[in-house]
């Protein structure tokens, strides 16, 4: 909050203000806001200051009110110490809550983990041996394991899904969707990205997590649940 004893302006003389030197005499208003009024003294110079003393400044003839640097940006420069250059960055930094196998929560923005698609809470896959178990499920536990108590800090990045926060995110300088891919428990997202790519063929080729047995990729599970709850829904307006 500004302080009025300690906000001073050099205040230009209007278009309209008598020539011939005028000074603006400064007073306060039932605010406490320093105002001014003109009085007449012909050589001297016009300031804005409250009650301080000794601050005088000439009036330029531009039209224009420049303000003290420092008091305006003093309360910023504050905000951006109290922010961090976390905040400065774009990003965001704490505990997290895991909401499924690609998507967290830290300090209450929803961060889907950039560059990967990971098996819906829902969708379910199976072993080699044939056995039908919750990869989604699974992928989520996992994640929730890896971090643990520990702070995550994401930055954010541009190119994920349209209308979600997107962002790399990192566990004690690890990067959380490098290691999801690498771990078998989610894809690399192509179309986003390619970085991840060479932790996925890693995984395929020591099967690991999903790629012990087999699954379907998790945007044609939601492009088939979609289709499936399209049709019951059209079923019964019939």
């Amino acid at each position: 909050m500004f302080h009025n004893e300690r906000l001073r302006a050099v205040v230009p003389l209007p278009s309209f203000a008598p020539t011939g030197g005028t000074l603006w005499q400064s007073r306060r208003s039932k605010l406490g806001i320093a105002l001014a009024k003109p009085i007449r003294s012909p050589g001297k110079f016009a300031t804005l200051a409250g009650h301080r003393r000794g601050l005088d400044a000439p009036v330029t003839s531009l039209l224009a009110t420049r303000v003290d640097i420092l008091t305006m940006i003093r309360p910023m420069l504050a905000l951006l110490l109290l922010c961090g250059p976390a905040a400065a960055a774009g990003t965001v930094s704490g505990p997290a809550t895991v909401i499924d196998g690609d998507t967290i929560e830290v300090q209450g923005t929803r961060i889907n983990l950039y560059g990967i698609d990971a098996p819906e809470t829902a969708q379910r896959c199976e072993t080699a041996n044939g056995q039908e178990y919750r990869c989604g499920s699974k992928a989520a536990q996992a994640l929730r394991a890896r971090i643990g108590s520990g702070a995550v800090t994401c930055e954010r990045r541009e190119g994920g899904v349209p209308g979600r926060v997107t962002g790399i995110c990192h566990i004690h300088g690890e990067d959380l969707s490098a290691w999801m891919v690498g771990q078998g428990l989610a894809l690399a997202n192509r179309q986003v990205t390619a970085p991840y790519i060479r932790q996925e063929g890693h995984a395929w080729a020591t099967r690991r997590g999903i790629w012990a047995g087999t699954f379907e990729k998790p945007a044609d599970w939601r492009q088939d649940r979609r289709r499936v709850e399209a049709a019951a829904g059209t079923s019964a307006a019939d």
